[in-house]
This record gives structure tokens, sequence and C-alpha cells, in this order.
């Protein structure tokens, strides 16, 4: 023990009336670190301290002795309890403090001499640690909808001062509100290190919008960066308030197709079992939520439903229609027909729905549907008509074939481009095809195709002399035969050069070519009475009224252009 002279204590005392008393000043620490404690020495010079003393407040008024430095003198430490391996004084007169407990929160002094003045630096020390760690235990696996359940236990350790917890769902804070929220904190202090664990125990009323939904808890402490746990996903249990029944099938469904029938219900877990009512029969499915109909036809369209085998009042409906489409087309495949007889045509069609009808002839199409009241030979052809209702399609056909004798239907002739023959023209109509002869022979012959019926021959001649030619169509129902005059190319060219002598008249003097034209016309009317009288004795001898018509008319022609010749002369003026 070290005894102060009176002198001293006297110098002692003055100064600790000058003595210059700061506030007090709060430092804080960080657990288990190395604590830096300021000396506030005011505005007084390093060169004039004398001593720098450390002390620490022991409560109940009394103070320990840490260390003490006089000038030009390295530091004394001269604590004696557990201070006394943990302190050390920096160049700046700082108090250095190792492993920061939780009781070293305390008052630490600093106190400085300098010349006769002493100074005192008290500063509180408080020391702050973070949790060690966050989660979530005793957590539960599975919630009940409406029932206030324990969820879990979220637990902070070791912390200073103690840790607040929030408990979070799908990142938004949780707020205890004494019904479907319950949040229960505790704190338990370690007595060897003073620290604080603090535990929070959430009770939670599950709602349906709770699957899948992310639960966690997070603490903000005095220092250090947020924690967060790792997430909890429960599962949440409810009963079944609702089922929906789904048909699975093609679209659209048609006769021979499968349709899948599936309940689905909005409980969890889901229900393992269901009735589903068929019509007129009810079929009950475990562990499964599908009935399967194969083969469907159009006596499945109906209505169907299916319901909760434990609650049958629980149930769904669906309406199932099947789409068909039949047609029967009469008759059809090869008929067979006679020209000039009728044909019944009918088209009979059984569809689920609206459809249309549309119809083609040799792959034209037709404005509307056949009708056959009196066939022809061009009505031959193949028929196809098509019904379609949406996806669905059908066809039906028939090829029609009209048959009968063959008939002439025109006999004709022309001369050829080059003017040196006569073209023979014979149009025949018949089914089967016609065989075409001539009683001339030709110096070519030209067929055209058989269609519809009908059949064009031509043949080429060169009659020297003025001729009677008949044609003649035969076929397996019979024959037809038809005659016509062709007259001689010499006479044709004589009759051509006077005609030619007769214009060039006709330029010198109108009157001289009336004259002939009036000569000429004589001429051609006592022609033609003894040409009528000549058909109709050889028309009356072949029994052919027709042929005999053919070749007046022929010879009518000639007389009409004439007399059409005679009107331009004389101006209109009826001769």
């Amino acid at each position: 023990m070290h005894l102060l002279s009176a002198s001293s204590v006297r110098a002692l005392l003055i100064a600790a009336l000058l003595r210059q008393v700061s506030g007090l000043e709060t430092f804080i620490g960080q657990y288990g670190e190395t604590l830096e404690i300021p000396c506030k020495n005011g505005a007084m010079k390093a060169e004039d301290i004398l001593i720098t003393k450390w002390k620490y407040d022991k409560g109940e008024g009394l103070s320990g002795d840490l260390l003490v430095k006089r000038k030009d003198q390295n530091f004394l430490i001269t604590a004696t309890d557990e201070y006394k391996g943990r302190v050390s004084m920096a160049a700046n007169s700082s108090l250095l403090l190792t492993e920061a407990r939780l009781t070293d929160q305390r008052t630490f002094t600093c106190m400085v001499v300098a010349g006769a003045d002493i100074a005192e630096y008290p500063v509180n020390v408080v020391i702050y640690k973070a949790p060690a760690g966050l989660e979530i235990s005793e957590n539960v696996q599975e919630l009940e909808i409406g029932k206030l359940t324990k969820l879990g236990k979220c637990v902070a350790k070791d912390a200073n001062p103690a840790a607040n917890i929030t408990w979070l769902k799908n990142n938004t804070p949780l707020v205890a509100d004494g019904k479907g929220i319950s949040i229960k904190a505790s704190v338990v202090v370690d007595p060897d290190t003073g620290l604080s664990s603090t535990s929070s125990i959430l009770e939670y009323s599950a709602k349906k919008e709770d699957t899948d939904a992310e639960f966690t808890c997070s603490t903000q402490h005095t220092v250090g960066a947020e924690l967060v746990s790792s997430p909890v996903t429960l599962t949440i249990t409810y009963s079944t308030e609702n089922i929906v029944l789904k048909v699975i099938a093609q679209d659209p469904l048609i006769e021979g197709d499968n349709v899948t029938l599936k309940c689905v219900a909005d409980g969890n877990p889901a229900p393992t079992a269901f009735n589903f009512h068929l019509k007129e029969e009810l079929v009950k499915v475990e562990n499964a939520d599908t009935y399967t109909i194969t083969n469907v036809s159009r006596d499945t369209t109906g209505e169907y439903k299916c319901s909760l085998v434990d609650n049958p009042t629980i149930e769904d409906s669906e309406d199932i229609t099947v789409n068909y489409l039949d047609i029967n087309l009469s008759p059809s495949g090869n008929i067979v027909k006679s020209a000039g007889e009728a044909m019944d045509l009918t088209l009979q069609i059984y569809s689920s729905g609206e459809y249309k009808v549309s119809w083609t002839k040799d792959n034209v199409k037709l404005d509307k549907e056949p009708k056959f009241t009196k066939l022809t030979y061009a009505q031959s052809g193949v028929y196809e008509c098509e019904v379609t209702n949406g996806a669905l399609s059908l066809k039906a056909s028939l090829e029609l074939a009209v048959q009968g004798a063959p008939v002439i239907k025109q006999l004709s002739k022309r001369r050829s481009e080059d003017g040196k023959h006569k073209i023979l023209i014979c149009e025949v109509e018949g089914s089967p095809k016609p065989a075409v002869s001539w009683s001339i022979n030709g110096t070519s012959h030209d067929e055209s195709p058989f269609l519809n019926g009908k059949i064009i021959h031509k043949i080429t001649v060169m009659p020297a002399a003025n001729l009677t030619v008949s044609c003649t169509a035969s076929n397996e129902f019979g024959a037809d035969s038809k005659t016509m005059n062709v007259s001689s190319l010499i006479e044709e060219v004589r009759m051509d050069k006077q005609d030619q002598s007769d214009e060039n008249d006709q330029t010198k003097s109108p009157s001289k070519e009336a004259g002939r034209l009036v000569k000429r016309r004589t001429g051609l009317l006592r022609r033609r009475k003894n040409w009528r009288r000549k058909w109709r004795r050889t028309a009356k001898k072949l029994r052919c009224k027709e042929t005999a018509t053919i070749l007046w008319e022929c010879e009518s022609e000639n007389v009409e252009l004439l007399h059409i010749s005679l009107t331009s002369v004389f101006g209109g003026k009826k001769i």
C-alpha cells in the first residue's frame, strides 16, 4: 500500500476542487471482440499529461483499478480481478479490453492529471450481440381449415439484447388478432453468458388460399443484418365443397369414339371414390376419379353426373352429344335406263344436326339436285352427292347410263376450206355408241369423241355428179337413216362463174341484171315444182317423208336466195 505525503494530499484536494467533470458517454461494443474505449482528455496536450489512469465502477459506490501510466513510462496493470489479463492501453490512452462480455456493461473512467489539474472522463459501455441463428422447429405437416393449430416454433439464440421475432406468410408480416393468428413469445437468459434466447410460437387458422403458402420468421437486431429462417410449406386440409364433371373426348365426338368422364373435387386431400351416373346406370369407382365409355353410339347422347360417395348431394352434370350422319341414295351404283324414261332419285339423310348437300356430275358441281323426268342421252354420267355435318362428311354416287336406238339429229354438208371437196356431217344420238356408215366412200373420215350419248361423224367427198347420199347409225337397240342431195362440184363451179359474170354485168347495166334475175327466178320456180313432185314420189317409195322434206327445203332455199337478190336490185319493191 502506497502512502501519500501531507503536501501531496493537499495538492490532490486542491486539484479535486479544480476537477473538470465531463458528461457521461456511451460506448457500444460487440460481444467477444476487443473493445477500444476512448479517453476523452479534452484540450489537454499529450506533453502536459503527467498521469493517465483507468478504473471501473464495481457497483455500490466502489471502483476498481485497471491500469496507470506515468509520463515517459510504460503503463502498469493494477487490476487484480477478472480484468487482470484482459486490459491494456493504446497509444492514444484508449483502454483496450479483450473478449468483451456482458459483465463488461458498466462505467469505465479515464482519469488524467496534467500539472495541478485532474480530469475524469466516464464512459458507459454497452455490449451487443446478434442472434447466433434463426430456425423454425416443431412445425406441423398439415393445417386444417378453420382450426387454430400450432404451426411451429421460431428460436433466436444467444442475443443481447433479446431478439424480437416476426412471423411472415409469403413475406407479409403476421399480426396476432386473437382469432385466426396467435403469437406467443418468451425469453430465456443463459446463466453463464447472460445471453438471451427468444422463442416465438405461432398458432394459425388456415384458409384454402394458404395452399402452397410459405411461412418464415425473421428478426432485425440492433447490430447486424436481418435474419430470416428457411421457409416452411404446409399441407392445407379441407373437406370437399364442390365438384366438377369434365368430359374428355374428341371434338366432334362421333360414333365409335371413346369418352372419359373425370370428376374433380376441391377438397384436400381429394376424395378417393366417386359415383358416376351413366343415364340409367350408377357406377362406383374407387381409388380413381375417371370413368371411360368406349365405342359410343348415338344412343350414348344424354346427361351424365358424378357425385361424392359419402355425400351424394355434392354433384355435377354434363350433357354428352354423339354426332352421327347416315345417308341412303336410291338408286345407287350402276344404273341403266332407256331414253325417255323417268327415274325417281331419293336421298335419305339421318343427322344429329344441321347438314348441307352438294351434287356433282362427272366431277362438275351442279346448282341443284338432279331430276330425271324424261331421260336423255346427255344425262348419262357419274352423279355424286356429298352430305356434311360439321366435320362429318359422307358421299354416295350412281353411274347412270341412258340407252336407246340411235337417232340422226342432223344431216348437213359444206364445202372444204380449199373449195375442192365437200364435207358431209352426220350428228347422231344414241347409246351404246352407234356405228355410223355412209352410202358413199370418202377420201377421209373423222369422228368426234362419244360424249353424253352424242357423236358427230364426217366424211370428205369430191362428187363429179349430183348424188343422193344417206347416213346410217345403228347399235344393239336399233338403227336410223337419213338422206340428202349432194350436188356436183363441177355444176357448182359453173354456177359460181355464171354468178360472177352476172355481177360484172350488173355494174354495167342494172336493168339487164334485173331482167336476168327475173328470168332465172322463173326457171327456178319451174324447177321447184318439178323437184317437189320428184321428191314426193321418192319419199313415197322410201316411205320417208322427212327425207323429202329436207330435199324440198334445200330447193326452196335456192329460190329464197334468188328472191332476196331481186329485192335488192329493185330497191325493196315487191316482185
